[in-house]
């Protein structure tokens, strides 16, 4: 993938596997919904006393190993800086487009006070990840038997954002 495909591919895909420092024991891995701000910047929405915002707050370097939605899993590993944004507006936008994806369609405006609301009671931030780095592995799937005759592997290496 050229640069330009990797960053499609994070641009056609919505759920990723968010990555994180904890503080003690090995790294935390959690599956999360994300959206675009801009062609730089990806949001995630959690709440300030869950683990990844504080591992963020306390060391801002996550990966976000981007998932392809069909089966077989294809992927895109993605290095960024994170940074934690306690706007309650833009909490409340993020977890409304979260919604909306999740819902697979739009919120209604009338039920945007009630995931204001939501937000608010959760204590809901943003997580802002801009991604320096990709690190791309293409797959090599095996779709029936004879796939395996010309199946081929290769070591990958970390590629500009």
């Amino acid at each position: 993938m050229n640069q330009q495909e990797r960053r499609q591919f994070v641009y056609d895909h919505r759920t990723c596997v968010f990555g994180y420092a904890r503080k003690y024991h090995g790294p935390a891995m959690t599956i999360v919904y994300y959206v675009l701000n801009g062609e730089d910047e990806l949001l995630v929405s959690t709440m300030a006393a869950r683990g990844k915002a504080r591992a963020v707050a306390r060391d801002g370097r996550v990966s976000l190993c981007i998932l392809d939605e069909q089966w077989p899993p294809t992927y895109l590993q993605v290095y960024g800086t994170g940074v934690v944004d306690r706007d309650p507006e833009l909490a409340a936008d993020v977890l409304t487009k979260v919604i909306s994806l999740m819902a697979g369609e739009a919120v209604p405006e009338s039920r945007r006070p009630q995931i204001a609301q939501l937000a608010r009671e959760e204590e809901r931030v943003v997580i802002r990840v801009r991604p320096y780095a990709t690190f791309e592995t293409p797959p090599r799937h095996v779709y029936k038997m004879s796939d395996v005759d010309t199946l081929t592997h290769f070591t990958s290496s970390s590629l500009p954002w």
